[in-house]
Parts: structure tokens; sequence; C-alpha cells
């Protein structure tokens, strides 16, 4: 059987679905890398709503999505840019979202870390910034969660220089209870994270960012970066003070700097673990085993689906993730607060189904054959 699929030209071609999943099954947690995967939410498609407003989510159903990863030994991140934090997803939606993953990981196990932010916030002064950060960190800390410091828009919109940045976050982590982790997000992701550190070179942005980091070496678990550059992330692993891990964010290279070299590795904190979580957590216990060949076996061919999923603009990346969850029969819909699933075209979302059913991410092929059958009947693509 096959399927005719529209390409970028405008046409329709045929594909030839793959009848078998790939053969991936729960286990243990990880012991050569710590891996978050940062998990999308779930939409509610029966709410009455528009895209300005709060955001309805399934619980049921973006609890059930992170039992999925923690069955496979992932940890999860929550709150983050894939769960659409300032893209649909408001403080208060993410203060829930918290609350209740936070429950839920103690339930079962699971390992989860928590976006901290600013997004109460559209601007403010810098004393209104840490306080916003402040009652983030408050929340996260009450839940039992670790803090991940995420990057802010008012902080890069108020910030005078690096000093401020310095101030804000030496602030932060001289009251955190426990190390957090630093997240540095480019504007790639965020335009208004533009500049972010103070700088608008990186060179001296990342000066600043390690010196956040050697002022408070015992508060910082380690740092998440997401830049899409390789070269600068590896650079930068070497800077670190001992003990404060590299969680790489590289959509991108992942692979590589996973694997890493002789000088050292970084461990994960991905959007893209969300789609590929089950064949990531396989790939990483083959790494555990020190067999770094079979481990790039298996995740090197992620990477031609990953790139498409992030590229420009790479912040609607998560409308490419929500609809392969919906293929691999995660969710019953493809609607996703903000209304953003209207964010990437047919033929885009087309290619991610293909390179993702050539990877045997789908458990049940043939629901996600009917389903993006479906889709393009909406879309009025005759069979």
């Amino acid at each position: 059987m096959t399927i005719r699929l529209p390409d970028a030209q405008g046409g329709l071609r045929a594909y030839e679905p793959r009848t078998e999943p790939l053969a991936l099954t729960p286990g243990a947690p990880f012991t050569s890398r710590t891996v978050f995967s940062a998990a999308h939410v779930v939409a509610d498609p029966y709410a009455d709503t528009t895209p300005d407003a709060p955001a309805a989510v399934d619980w049921d159903a973006t609890l059930a999505f992170r039992r999925h990863l923690w069955s496979h030994g992932l940890g999860v991140a929550e709150a983050m840019d894939t769960a659409q934090r300032g893209m649909g997803l408001d403080w208060a939606g993410a203060a829930e979202l918290i609350r209740r993953s936070a429950a839920e990981a103690r339930g079962v196990g699971g390992r989860i870390a928590c976006g901290v932010g600013t997004d109460q916030l559209t601007a403010g002064t810098l004393a209104e910034i840490r306080a916003a950060y402040e009652e983030q960190l408050a929340v996260v800390e009450e839940a039992g969660a670790q803090a991940i410091l995420m990057a802010s828009r008012a902080l890069a919109a108020a910030a005078r220089g690096p000093e401020d940045y310095l101030e804000i976050y030496g602030h932060l982590l001289r009251q955190a209870a426990e190390p957090v982790v630093l997240h540095w997000l480019g504007p790639m992701f965020d335009p208004a994270l533009d500049g972010y550190w103070g700088s608008a070179g990186l060179d001296a942005a990342t000066d600043t960012f390690l010196e956040v980091i050697a002022a408070h070496p015992d508060k910082v678990d380690g740092v998440k970066i997401s830049l899409l550059d390789a070269r600068r992330e590896v650079d930068l692993r070497r800077r670190l003070p001992q003990g404060v891990r590299c969680y790489t964010g590289d959509d991108f290279h992942y692979p590589e700097l996973i694997a890493g070299d002789d000088k050292g590795f970084s461990h994960a904190l991905l959007g893209v673990f969300d789609p590929l979580g089950p064949l990531a957590a396989q790939a990483v216990r083959v790494l555990d085993t020190g067999d770094v060949q079979g481990f790039r076996h298996l995740l090197d061919p992620t990477v031609e689906l990953s790139r498409h999923l992030f590229q420009a603009p790479t912040r609607f990346y998560k409308t490419g993730v929500v609809f392969l969850a919906w293929l691999a029969g995660h969710q019953d819909h493809f609607t996703m607060v903000g209304g953003l699933q209207s964010a990437r075209s047919l033929p885009h979302l087309t290619r991610a189904y293909e390179l993702a059913d050539r990877l045997g991410l789908f458990p049940d092929p043939k629901l996600a054959e009917e389903r993006m059958r479906n889709l393009l009947s909406l879309y009025g693509v005759d069979q």
C-alpha cells in the first residue's frame, strides 16, 4: 500500500510506509549520561478558547506522556520551551503543570527538573524581574523538583549590561536550596533573547555566563546550551568548573556531543528527545556499555528528522513534535495550545511523517498512516 504525499513543489509523490516499528522497550535509568526529554503539553481539544486566552490543557494525556518518557528511563524537563512557555502556556498554566508533573514523578519514581522564568512579566524593572524569578523558584522547590533557571525575555530587555545578569543570577543562586541548571537559549529559539548575558557577541556573552558559574559552582548542577553551535558548546564545556555538567540542547549535533571526545562529553536536555524518547533511550543504554559506535549507529540517522523539525523559524519546532505525538498515538488529536498547530506547512508535516516512519518511531505504523491520510484529506489531498 502506498500513500500519496505532497512535496515542496506542489505535486504529489507515492510513499510506501513501513509495516513494523522498531522494537523499543522500557528499561532502567542510564549509567553513563544524565538525559532529560523536554516534554510537550497536550491541549484540550474540546475547550472553547482562543489562541491568546489561557491554555486549556488535557492533564490526563499530558501526564500519561510523561509516564511514557519515565518508563524508558528518561528524565523529564518540565515547563520548558517545548511545553510552549511564552507561546501559549502562561505562568499560571506552567505552575499547575509543574505541580502536577512533580507529584506524578514522585508517584512513579521519575526524575524531573522544571523551568523557572519570569513570564508573569512582559517587562519590568530589575527588582520586579528578580521577584518574578523568586516566585517561580519557590513553586518549583516546593513541588520537590530540580530548578532550571531559564533565560528571561524581560531581563534581556531591561539589562544594561553584563553586570545586571551577574547581579540577578548571583542573587538567585545564593538563595537556591539545591544546585540548579542554568539555561542559555539562543535567539533562534526565541528572538527576544538576542544579546543575552549583556553582549551581542557570543564570546563576550560566554565569558559572562562562565563568570556566573565560577562565582557559585556549588549551586550549579549543570548548564544547558541551546545555540546550535557544536564547536562553541565543546569549547564552553571544557571551561566549566570541575563537577558542573554540560547538558546539550543542540538539536542539530546531539549524537557527537553526547558521545564526546577524549576531553569530555555532554549530557542531554533536548526537545527532540520528546519524539525520539524510546529510540534515544536505547541508544544511551548502548553507550552505557562503552559501545560508542553502536550508539552513533542508532542515533545518527535521527539527525535528519531533528534538523527538519528545528528548521527556521526554529521556535515553531513544537508543531512537529506534537504532530508526531499524535501520529504515534500518544494523543487523540492534533491540536495545540495557542493554536500553534497552524505554524508549519503541510509539506513540512508530510516530510516529518516520512522521516519518522523511516526510523520506525511509530508504535503502530498503520495508525500513523491512517491519521496522516485523515490530515491530508482535510487539506484536500485525494488518495
